[in-house]
């Protein structure tokens, strides 16, 4: 059966590369009957990476034009399926329209609307694992691996003049391409902020080691590049060194996850503490289903604890 043959019940799609190996594919179906979705079931649909433009628009014209697809997530995908789409959405969210990616697609009174939630979800998380005066308390930097979207929406976060001293001392971001070093520079012109941030090329990951040498001791480490999801390996070589107290996060929860494996060998000598996407994932998720199927998901307290619960049961962990 075609992906893109009619929903017969009402259907959130998972725009992807590896999508049938989420744990997503257990977790809705459980989730849905916690909250009382009828009958919803989720479909995944996979591109290859940096797609050819006309794939994404047939997948989005489908969602729009389909009575039962109710909308998506967004994976990997999301600033080439929002540069190939954006002429298709009536309503584009203000994330959206900064940060020029598509997270999240929700139809709203015969409205498509384009949202990037990952602002959201990516600060839940931050907040989440390091507290909300971490850098206020640590004078400490961001290295954040991997120049797209993800990196895009942490560092909005975390930079903005709103958090007052509550940002990273400096910001490091490094990229195997240019151009998308250019984006994330752009994108941050528009943003208020006095954080220093410096945009690097690192086609190799000895690269990536050379940065981790210059950094203060308690600084967030983040893999944000797809490598041990979406391909395998890492952006470190087993010769980097991360800077005592760290904090290593990889966006990734399944795959080879050879960053966190990186990060656990070195953890007791240094210090480290090391959180893998799982929190990430919770959040990235419960907040388009709640767009999408128009439903309240709280983002703390027992209710998210029992939200959690469920993934954790239903996903085997």
């Amino acid at each position: 059966m075609s992906i893109y043959e009619s929903a017969t019940s009402p259907t959130l799609y998972f725009i992807g590369v590896t999508t049938g190996k989420s744990s997503i594919m257990k977790v809705f179906p459980a989730w849905a009957n916690h909250l009382g979705l009828k009958d919803a079931v989720i479909k995944g649909i996979d591109f290859n990476l940096h797609d050819d433009p006309a794939a994404y628009r047939k997948a989005v014209e489908f969602i729009r034009d389909d009575p039962l697809s109710m909308g998506a997530l967004v994976t990997t995908h999301k600033i080439d399926l929002f540069h190939a789409c954006k002429d298709l959405f009536d309503v584009i969210d203000p994330h959206a329209t900064l940060m020029d990616e598509t997270s999240c697609i929700s139809k709203r009174a015969g409205k498509m609307i384009c949202h990037a939630k990952d602002p959201i979800s990516s600060g839940l998380s931050i907040d989440g694992f390091l507290g909300e005066n971490y850098f206020a308390e640590n004078d400490t930097d961001l290295f954040s691996m991997g120049a797209g979207g993800s990196t895009i929406a942490l560092t909005w976060h975390l930079m903005r003049e709103s958090r007052g001293k509550n940002v990273p001392a400096r910001i490091v971001v490094t990229n195997r391409s240019q151009h998308r070093l250019d984006e994330i520079r752009r994108i941050h012109e528009q943003v208020e902020t006095a954080v220093p941030v410096e945009y690097l090329l690192a086609e190799h990951a000895q690269d990536n080691d050379r940065v981790l040498a210059t950094l203060r001791p308690g600084s967030l480490v983040i893999n944000a590049t797809g490598l041990g999801k979406d391909a395998p390996g890492s952006p470190l070589t087993n010769a980097g060194v991360f800077p005592e107290h760290a904090v290593a996060w990889d966006l990734n929860y399944r795959g080879d996850l050879v960053f966190l494996d990186q990060a656990r060998s070195q953890s007791e000598e240094r210090s480290l503490q090391v959180e893998d996407g799982w929190t990430y994932f919770i959040h990235g998720w419960t907040q388009v289903i709640a767009e999408v199927f128009n439903v309240a998901i709280p983002t703390s307290g027992p209710s998210f604890e029992a939200i959690s619960e469920i993934a954790i049961k239903a996903a085997g962990r």
